[in-house]
């Protein structure tokens, strides 16, 4: 921790969400849909850490228990991107010719899309839920995956160890799965921590515009969306959950660029 301080802070950010995900009555044992109409629009304090709503509902159990749905959608929006853009990436960086020229004349077209409006698009396709948005964002985030492990795979499938397997008479998918994949994972599991953030963040954005879980599911975007509404008299129902989010998305980054330089531990 004295070494690196701002990765011991990024690791407890994403143990603490993580351990809402898990275990949300063991951090909020209160019930996040129903709320004391006694007590609503009650500012952040000892008793309410993160507030209540307009309903009475406290703001902190609901974030509570909307981790787990939030952290769900984006593990399976960046678990998809990360086997498709991986196998798409392996294919093409081995096979290499027009099957290669194929593929990264698509992953361009792709990646000159911005996310958001990618999966604003998809999802729009799709309809409305959490699944859906997830989908969208994991096929928005594969072009990202493909292109960092079509480098990877041409870094090392001329390498010695490689050239050896070869000559030896291995199979070329018992090549790629023995010696190519494992020594060109490390940078793509590392993008994985990146985008783990931006799907975060992609996640929170489609759910804000009413595509994820409908109204009273406290997943993390639908509640900052209910309370734009009252955000010149409560302003903690639109920022502590923001706040939230951003240092999840802040978090994942720097330990994913930390892992990136291969100096993490």
């Amino acid at each position: 921790m004295r070494r690196h301080p701002g990765r011991a802070v990024s690791i407890v950010v994403l143990a603490v969400v993580l351990g809402w995900a898990l275990a949300p009555s063991f951090f909020a044992s209160g019930d996040p849909l129903t709320g004391v109409p006694a007590q609503k629009f009650r500012p952040p304090g000892a008793e309410r850490w993160f507030g209540t709503d307009n309903l009475g509902r406290d703001l902190y159990t609901r974030m509570v228990h909307g981790a787990g749905l939030s952290l769900t959608a984006t593990l399976t929006a960046v678990g998809l991107a990360l086997v498709a853009g991986s196998v798409l990436g392996l294919l093409s960086g081995a096979i290499g010719g027009v099957v290669d020229a194929a593929v990264m004349r698509v992953v361009d077209v792709l990646l000159s899309i911005p996310t958001l409006l990618m999966s604003l698009a998809l999802v729009t396709a799709l309809g409305f839920g959490t699944r859906n948005v997830a989908l969208a964002v994991g096929v928005s985030l594969i072009a990202n995956f493909a292109r960092v492990m079509r480098s990877e795979v041409l870094r090392v499938r001329h390498a010695p160890y490689v050239e050896a397997a070869h000559a030896s008479g291995v199979r070329w998918y018992a090549v790629l799965a023995r010696h190519v994949l494992p020594n060109a994972i490390q940078p793509v599991l590392a993008l994985a921590a990146v985008e783990f953030g931006m799907a975060v963040l992609a996640v929170s954005s489609l759910s804000f515009l009413g595509y994820g879980a409908e109204p009273p599911t406290p997943e993390w975007g639908t509640l900052i969306s209910e309370g734009r509404n009252f955000l010149a008299t409560a302003w903690w129902l639109t920022t502590l959950p923001g706040l939230v989010i951003i240092a999840v998305v802040v978090a994942a980054q720097h330990l994913g660029r930390a892992a990136g330089r291969k100096d993490l531990l």
